[in-house]
């Protein structure tokens, strides 16, 4: 075991306070007692840090966990609401949106199927995919709407509830 020169420090002190004279004993016992307290942490104080600790690890790893679904939700709905805007762009400059065999792509690339947009213009550089991975779908004409556009969740079905619900350009 090696000995650091602050614990033999700490060991010499307390040494010389238990020779002191009986008359001051009483002065002294104090300073004992603070130098033994400040030796290190025992184990039953180290576990309760422990369980501290632990306790609140399990209440707040949950809610960070799904703090991580709700931010892709509303990356899907920021992504939906910039395609819009850029299929009126689109519409503004050719009196009408891309027909679904166009689909999204021909916000980044003019399209080479009937009708050839007569103005087109890149109106986005890339076509992003929804959070998940899966690229957006493109309904013209929409269910919901003149056109749709939507992300089918976490999930890739039609439908669900909760982070596999469908995020769309309706909502």
């Amino acid at each position: 075991m090696k000995l650091t020169s602050s614990f033999v420090n700490h060991l010499y002190r307390l040494r010389r306070l238990r020779r002191v004279h009986p008359l001051h004993r009483q002065h002294a016992r104090p300073a004992i007692g603070r130098l033994r307290r400040a030796a290190g942490f025992t184990l039953i104080e180290l576990m309760v840090v422990l369980v501290i600790i632990g306790v609140l690890a399990a209440l707040i790893v949950p809610n960070v966990l799904d703090r991580a679904d709700d931010a892709r939700v509303t990356a899907a709905r920021t992504d939906i609401s910039n395609l819009m805007q850029a299929l009126k762009l689109y519409r503004l400059d050719n009196q009408r949106y891309p027909t679904s065999e166009q689909g999204l792509q021909a916000l980044a690339s003019k399209p080479g199927t009937e009708p050839v947009p007569p103005n087109w213009k890149p109106y986005l550089d890339k076509l992003p995919n929804d959070p998940w991975g899966r690229p957006y779908q493109y309904a013209n004409p929409g269910v919901k709407g003149e056109v749709d556009i939507l992300s089918l969740g976490a999930d890739g079905q039609p439908g669900g509830e909760g982070k596999n619900a469908d995020i769309g350009s309706w909502q």
